[in-house]
């Protein structure tokens, strides 16, 4: 069997299912999509979409540079690529290449992407030469995008204080509203900090803070 297997040839001999074989659309640094079927580069990882990254004093969006870099590369080029996996999102984790190039090992290489190595090895030494070089997102200050959404999902959704069970939610015409454990809303209701939004330990201390509590 060839080295390089379309995803189309895939479908037939695994569960994992398949990308036809054709034109990319790119999502973004690490993912794109093939027809319908959406395909996580396996064994990288590439800034979010959003996630800053420092050059000197400017800040700058990594997560666009990074999607804009992909979309480079393989943008009006035939990609060929061989399922590895699903990842819990559903999509097909796969080694793709444009005309005989490892997409993910380019993106490696240039330092426009991270080794991913919480899955794979399979690109450590390509990103220690990057980083030795300064390319790309090594010379700038960035942190490893799973550090990145680790703490965007802290911020979202934050520790609850001992003792403190009311959701201090904020709605979308700016209303302050507080939600008591076993009410309607409750279970569904997610706290943001950074949009103000916070736990109280009692009724009283919500409305205190001009809070008023949920109808149901």
């Amino acid at each position: 069997m060839r080295a390089v297997l379309s995803l189309c040839l895939l479908l037939m001999v695994t569960p994992l299912g398949a990308a036809p074989v054709g034109p990319a659309r790119v999502i973004d640094g690490d993912t794109l999509e093939i027809g319908e079927t959406r395909v996580r580069l396996h064994g990288i990882d590439a800034p979010e979409m959003g996630q800053p990254c420092r050059d000197g004093g400017d800040v700058r969006d990594c997560g666009r540079w990074a999607a804009e870099a992909l979309r480079a590369r393989v943008e009006g080029r035939v990609l060929r690529c061989e399922a590895r996996d699903r990842d819990r999102y559903g999509r097909v984790v796969a080694r793709c290449e444009a005309d005989g190039e490892d997409v993910a090992a380019a993106l490696v290489r240039a330092g426009l992407a991270f080794a991913y190595r919480r899955y794979s090895m399979d690109y450590v030494e390509a990103e220690k030469r990057a980083r030795a070089a300064g390319r790309g997102l090594h010379g700038l200050r960035i942190a490893r995008p799973e550090d990145h959404r680790r703490a965007a999902r802290r911020s979202e959704h934050p520790e609850r204080p001992e003792g403190c069970a009311i959701k201090g939610n904020i709605a979308r015409d700016g209303e302050r509203i507080y939600h008591l454990p076993g009410q309607r809303f409750y279970a569904r209701t997610r706290i943001s900090e950074p949009r103000g939004e916070r736990w109280f330990c009692s009724e009283r201390e919500a409305r205190a803070a001009g809070w008023r509590r949920a109808r149901r």
